[in-house]
């Protein structure tokens, strides 16, 4: 079918909620937004779905939703019996129509005779991650766009372990999603569902069990009980989830002085004071950090709306306060962890690092020194989710840390995705314990530094967005198979990994050695330094991505070579 015929579908159609009919409407006059509503269905993958809000097949709607949930609530009728009968844990964060979407889930859960688990109100990703293993639901759907931008929703479908619904039901639902014409996928009322026992809400106990947990993610109360309670601490949720969880969590562990940033501090779909709810980008910290001078906070930290993410700034001894980045704060909360675990005599003789393929190798060379494995994955962490339940299921490695350059980390397994309260916790643990040495945080990273080398990364991101958006992403991929390129700023190409053809192959030799990682559609090159490049797509935005990583003996020149690469990829892009 044409994107008109999938429009007039729909304008035909008498039954559309009145924002919807407002979208119609617009609709009608632009045929360029007609085009990219209607042109092809929401894409729905492992990460399940993400897109803008508003009317049409390729836009988050309670169609959409009902056709998503559809697809997951006919996975569930081919199980037995006693699977089918654990339910549904569902959560949702602060973006404009997330309660509706959680409740049109539930209803239509309901319309099958599966029992959902609806928090009361909007909780963290983490929760409910945590939630599908306290409640042992079969599933759980986290109604989250994380942190894109405010016009977006998304729909995020969770296993029986608490990560990322795996691809075998991953692929089952697609299917069923395809099949199912979402103008006719059953909803049951709300209060019948209630009634029923099918719709349970959920709050307090759930909340209390969570948070019993995140307290054991702190390594050394004494210190936090004699330094960190008098540490004065900046948390902004950024207009989202976080505020409720991290600030109790927070308090529990011992750290008593802390303050939300009030401007940032209740829920609110718009984000009005951020261009993006992301605390990667620095302008979201913007707030925080004046709101920390003033105070004179040890340390400032950021989530995204749906809590799994988290950036922080910490004061330098000038005063000032510096953002740390991904990897950087990934090394600082594994080398505390491991620092602590070996002086305490309880580090495991198998324990394992898990990271993503694009993440640091700073991480892995800490690891190292402590005779910790790193174990590398592909993007997502899912994957991540999918190395600790097999380091459960063979005793192979003990799970220690997990962490992705794009702000997510994982201390403990009772959550299977990244959880920034944790993250939150053991940060502030780091920072009293460095101020307990008359430090900062900041001056802990450069020891680091001084010790492994200099590492700096750096990602750049090319937005496609629209019909021709995929077909330029896609010729850019295949530019960079087809052409692999002899050096990066000068410094030759030594292997080149292709994730799609599951390949390593040494360009000296053009020895071709298979690879172990599931396929994926990423290109990563290992140049003769030891710095490396890797090109991939967004699985969830119309992004081309490119990671940078380089290792100096001096900051400047990892800098520096981390700029020459940059240009080199420029001339392939332009």
């Amino acid at each position: 079918m044409t994107w008109q015929d999938n429009y007039q579908i729909w304008a035909d159609r008498t039954d559309l909620p009145a924002n919807l009919q407002a979208d119609m409407q617009q609709l009608a006059t632009d045929d360029k937004a007609a085009e990219d509503a209607f042109y092809q269905p929401l894409s729905f993958g492992t990460a399940g779905m993400r897109g803008i809000l508003g009317a049409g097949i390729n836009r988050m709607n309670i169609f959409t939703v009902r056709q998503a949930t559809e697809g997951l609530a006919r996975l569930m009728d081919s199980l037995d019996d006693a699977v089918k009968g654990r339910g549904v844990a569902i959560s949702y964060d602060s973006r404009h129509f997330s309660p509706e979407f959680a409740i049109e889930s539930a209803k239509v859960l309901g319309a099958h005779g599966i029992k959902a688990y609806v928090f009361e109100t909007l909780r963290p990703t983490p929760e409910l991650s945590f939630t599908v293993r306290h409640l042992n639901a079969y599933a759980g759907i986290m109604i989250t766009a994380s942190h894109n931008p405010k016009d977006y929703n998304g729909y995020k479908i969770y296993g029986e372990d608490g990560g990322q619904m795996p691809p075998k039901e991953s692929d089952i639902i697609t299917a069923s999603i395809r099949e199912a014409n979402m103008f006719e996928v059953p909803v049951k009322d709300e209060a019948e569902l209630v009634a029923a026992g099918l719709l349970v809400k959920i709050g307090k106990e759930v909340d209390d069990a969570y948070l019993a947990e995140v307290k054991t993610v702190t390594v050394n109360q004494e210190l936090i009980d004699t330094v960190g309670k008098d540490m004065k601490l900046v948390y902004s949720p950024l207009h989202g989830t976080g505020a409720l969880i991290a600030g109790q969590a927070l308090q529990n562990a011992g750290f008593e002085n802390v303050t939300i940033v009030p401007e940032q501090a209740e829920p609110n779909g718009d984000f009005p004071t951020v261009k993006l709810p992301n605390p990667e980008d620095p302008e979201a910290l913007a707030m925080g950090i004046a709101l920390a001078k003033e105070q004179g906070a040890d340390v400032v930290i950021a989530v995204d709306p749906d809590a799994d993410r988290m950036g922080t700034a910490v004061r330098q001894p000038s005063g000032e306060y510096q953002l740390l980045t991904g990897n950087q704060i990934g090394a600082v909360l594994l080398n505390y962890l491991l620092t602590a675990k070996k002086a305490a005599g309880t580090l495991p003789a198998n324990g394992a690092l898990v990271k993503s393929i694009v993440s640091s190798e700073f991480a892995a060379d800490i690891a190292k020194n402590f005779g910790v494995e790193t174990i590398n994955v592909l993007t997502g962490f899912k994957y991540i989710a999918e190395q600790i339940q097999h380091f459960e299921d063979t005793n192979e490695h003990t799970f220690l840390f997990g962490f992705e350059e794009s702000y997510g980390y994982l201390v403990k397994s009772f959550a299977r995705d990244k959880d920034s309260v944790q993250a939150t916790v053991l940060l502030a643990e780091v920072a009293a314990y460095y101020k307990s040495l008359g430090k900062t945080l900041y001056d802990g990273l450069q020891e680091l530094f001084e010790q492994y080398g200099y590492f700096v990364e750096n990602t750049k991101s090319l937005t496609f967005a629209g019909v021709d958006g995929a077909e330029k992403i896609a010729a850019l991929m295949n530019k960079f198979r087809a052409e692999t390129p002899a050096e990066f700023g000068g410094v030759q190409v030594a292997k080149v990994e292709d994730f799609s053809l599951q390949t390593e192959t040494d360009t000296t030799t053009g020895a071709v050695t298979p690879m172990t990682l599931p396929k994926a559609n990423v290109v990563k090159y290992w140049l003769s330094d030891g710095s490396w490049v890797a090109v991939r797509p967004s699985g969830t935005e119309p992004k081309i991505k490119f990671y940078v990583g380089t290792k100096g003996a001096t900051a400047q020149a990892a800098d520096d070579e981390l700029a020459a690469i940059q240009a080199t990829i420029a001339t392939y892009v332009d």
